[in-house]
């Protein structure tokens, strides 16, 4: 297996990994943590899809795509925290000022998981943020203690899966997923 990991740029591809199975569903497209939540709470249906194939044309683009040959089959959301909620989010503090940037998600497709994908993933958006001048990266993953994370709730990752690609713990949250409290990781990149 050779993981390639790319920048976002291809909107099928992307809406393979994040969109709905039908175009009328409103699901998530990972804009939850990337847009305003009165501008997300307002889109339905297609206009959500629509404004992900804008961001996907924009520099940087929204996240991440980890491919196997051609397939598709890992994404991470990634982008300047100034450009997400988590900006201004209460529960998940800022550390300094320094302009990091946030990786809110990571998915991989069913069938291909089990195989390191995420931890591409998480390289792959390191490599991302550096290349763009990010100061340093941040995550937000469930502090886990090892034990099983829903699979509708592991898109934030794990402690342990930040650990791993060199992020340190830089603050505690009041934020809680799943039952389990989140931490904010970081890893400098200067």
């Amino acid at each position: 297996m050779a993981i390639e990991v790319r920048p976002a740029t291809v909107f099928d591809d992307v809406k393979t990994m994040v969109g709905p199975k039908r175009p009328d569903a409103n699901v998530c497209w990972c804009l939850s943590y990337r847009i305003p939540s009165t501008l997300n709470r307002t889109l339905v249906g297609p206009e959500r899809g629509r404004l992900v194939e804008k961001l996907v044309a924009e520099d940087p683009p929204p996240g991440v795509l980890a491919y196997d040959g051609d397939e598709v089959v890992g994404w991470a959301g990634v982008h300047p925290r100034a450009d997400t909620t988590f900006d201004r989010n209460r529960k998940i503090p800022r550390v300094d000022d320094l302009d990091v940037w946030s990786l809110w998600c990571v998915r991989v497709r069913p069938g291909h998981r089990g195989r390191g994908i995420a931890h591409h993933l998480l390289a792959g958006a390191v490599d991302v943020a550096r290349s763009h001048g990010a100061p340093a990266i941040e995550g937000y993953p469930v502090d886990n203690g090892g034990k099983r994370v829903d699979l509708t709730m592991a898109y934030v990752g794990t402690r342990a899966l930040f650990e791993a690609a060199g992020f340190e713990k830089a603050a505690d949250t009041t934020s809680v997923l799943n039952g389990f409290p989140r931490v904010l990781m970081r890893l400098a990149l200067d």
